[in-house]
């Protein structure tokens, strides 16, 4: 059972309204289940520029804490990492943490982490640093991170430095909460990258293309777009406060049109919708797409597992409110665990990019969909290209 022709056209006749009232200049949106895959490409690369086609390259930004968490458990798998240890022998620079005693205080006034950072911590967000969702420079702490150019905030992969250079600077710096505490976004997976490369023994973006791009087809995932393939990449627009309109946020030959200094874990990949698609069932086949085996199944059911507590959701600074309201968190991925809206049923994980992308897949029902756009959202709550979308795709499943 796949999808029914008829509310497919719905999904196209709702995809399509976005684009025509310029919500977004253009989008890819995929949906599968099982053999049977739909695409829709609307609108332009860029404001007056070429086609979108379903080949069309996109930014997907925090779609890339998925691949990362992958990455790690193909190590962890192989005993090369294992869960519960301490990132010290591997990280020594981030041996005996400080931690802040409040996080609004001053960076000096810390107290000595009640522990080690773990690998666990790192792929569940809870190693104690992290984005604060506040506006920029309200904590010295973030003001301590913009300066040192550590990125964590909207992706710019030309402004960090390489990845021993990062991880130096970022070791300067107290954790925000005590290891474990809470759950903080997005750093985890920028260490993890780091962790990824020394314990493998390859760079970072090499270990990623040799053990999970080249075997799953991925061929135009990376952390760059080469200068042949620029004719079919997107120009990154932002909202406008001023006028209600679109400013660029990243030309076609800006910061992704070369390789990265440090190739982010976070946000730094570009990707295209056949790519994720392929990511997705690897998933949705416990760990294997055709003849190639990434994971067992257990790894994947631990990464699609929520990991988190009822106190640590609780104590944590979220996205938005209300974010850990009927959702959890894995390694990488956040799940549906309650239904609470159309579009996301128990069970679904996935994650998102706030350049303008998402991702899913649903297990239960064997679908796989991914929508991307060059739009950047405007805050951490998904817009409503991306909300009709899941729920247009839901509404087209034949049961």
């Amino acid at each position: 059972m796949g999808f029914e022709r008829k509310r497919l056209t719905g999904l196209h006749d709702v995809l399509a309204g976005h684009v025509e009232r310029g919500g977004v200049p253009g989008l890819v949106a995929l949906v599968a289940r099982g053999e049977q895959v739909h695409v829709e490409a609307l609108g332009k690369r860029s404001l007056g520029g070429g086609p979108v086609g379903r080949d069309t390259l996109f930014r997907v930004s925090s779609m890339t804490k998925p691949v990362t968490a992958v990455a790690a458990l193909i190590l962890l798998e192989e005993g090369r990492l294992r869960l519960d240890d301490p990132v010290d022998e591997l990280l020594p620079e981030l041996a005996g943490r400080r931690v802040l005693r409040d996080p609004h205080g001053p960076l000096e006034d810390t107290v000595p982490a009640h522990r080690p950072i773990t690998v666990r911590d790192l792929l569940t967000f809870r190693l104690g640093s992290g984005l604060l969702m506040a506006p920029p420079a309200t904590y010295p702490i973030q003001r301590a991170m913009d300066a040192l150019d550590l990125g964590q905030h909207a992706p710019r992969p030309a402004l960090p430095p390489e990845p021993e250079e990062w991880l130096r600077r970022f070791s300067t710096l107290p954790l925000i909460h005590q290891p474990g505490e809470r759950w903080l976004y997005n750093t985890g997976s920028d260490v993890l990258g780091v962790l990824i490369a020394r314990a493998s023994g390859r760079p970072f973006e090499e270990f990623l293309r040799e053990r999970i791009f080249e075997p799953l087809g991925m061929r135009d995932t990376g952390f760059h777009v080469p200068a042949d393939q620029l004719d079919r990449f997107t120009t990154a627009y932002a909202p406008d406060p001023a006028n209600g309109g679109l400013t660029v946020y990243d030309e076609v030959g800006g910061d992704w049109s070369a390789p990265p200094a440090f190739p982010s874990g976070a946000a730094g990949l570009v990707s295209t919708a056949d790519d994720f698609l392929a990511f997705g069932r690897m998933l949705l086949g416990g760990g294997r797409c055709g003849g190639e085996r990434l994971l067992s199944r257990g790894a994947v059911e631990l990464l699609s597992s929520d990991q988190l507590t009822e106190r640590q959701k609780s104590s944590s600074m979220e996205l938005f409110p209300g974010f850990f309201d009927g959702r959890g968190w894995g390694f990488g991925v956040s799940m549906v665990t309650r239904a609470a809206e159309l579009g996301h049923p128990v069970g679904q994980y996935g994650w998102d990019g706030g350049l303008g992308t998402s991702w899913a897949v649903d297990p239960a029902r064997g679908t796989v969909g991914v929508l991307l756009t060059q739009r950047c959202w405007s805050s951490p709550r998904p817009p409503a290209v991306s909300g009709d979308f899941w729920t247009a795709m839901y509404a087209a499943l034949a049961d």
